[in-house]
């Protein structure tokens, strides 16, 4: 089943998609057009994945993948929901979309086996996680601006569970701007697996339910520019609508 958190006439509401439209818990169906889409799940801590594709690794000419997961964390700030618009800071010259599965805990647990991983997640969504590279000092020590901005990890527009998707290391991810295809891959080519990641995170530090892993993304980084409309899709999971708006915009730093 597919879940959306979104905000209607003011009110937040969890609603699941069905084919009339979103059904909201009392009943009411609504419109994906007449809604405020808000992240599908309130993030807790956030792990996100660096050089976590080979073609992406080398894309940055890096010659050998790493050789462990490359991790650092994101603050609640820099999510945004379907629909919603990230902004382009004036001194950037290169900011980039990356398209990305987002693993979402279902239940705590620490020291967990890659065969038990699955066992602990809740289910899976899309997330957009955009680079500000102007801002990057060292691949292996990501600068807190390149990936902590407010705004610049739209997420959504779905939560769903993961018994609807049947293999998560064989999901197609596709980005689009401006209706053109410039970035295409597959899970399948995942330096460290799903499984891989959990098993490696929880090996040190307690995995929470609501607890995020973006997994990391294939090649084809463009640059995007304001009024740019970017569309993230990963296979069986969902399609997520994100505007990218420049400094007259009415959005703080």
């Amino acid at each position: 089943m597919k879940h959306a958190r979104i905000a209607v006439d003011g009110l937040i509401h969890n609603g699941v998609e069905t084919e009339a439209g979103i059904k909201l818990e009392n009943g009411r169906v609504v419109q994906e057009n007449d809604v405020v889409w808000l992240p599908p799940v309130q993030p807790q801590t956030v792990f996100t994945l660096g050089l976590n594709f080979a073609d992406h690794a080398a894309e940055l000419s890096f010659k050998e993948a790493p050789k462990e997961p490359l991790v650092f964390l994101k603050g609640p700030n820099t999510f945004i929901g379907h629909r919603g618009k990230t902004y382009r800071p004036s001194d950037v010259t290169f900011m980039h979309y990356e398209c990305e599965l987002a693993v979402v805990i279902g239940k705590a647990g620490k020291n967990i086996s890659k065969e038990d991983a699955y066992d602990y997640v809740g289910g899976y969504t899309v997330a957009n996680d955009y680079a500000l590279r102007d801002y990057l000092e060292n691949y292996y020590r990501p600068n807190l601006r390149v990936k902590n901005r407010d705004t610049c990890t739209p997420i959504g527009p779905w939560f769903v569970d993961k018994e609807d998707v049947e293999d998560p290391m064989n999901l197609k991810l596709r980005t689009l701007v401006n209706g053109e295809v410039v970035q295409e891959g597959t899970t399948a080519d995942m330096i460290f697996s799903v499984p891989d990641l959990i098993e490696y995170l929880s090996s040190f530090m307690t995995l929470n339910k609501g607890d995020i892993i973006l997994t990391g993304t294939p090649k084809g980084s463009v640059d995007t520019k304001v009024g740019d409309e970017v569309i993230t899709e990963v296979e069986g999971v969902g399609r997520l609508v994100n505007t990218i708006v420049g400094e007259e915009a009415d959005i703080k730093q």
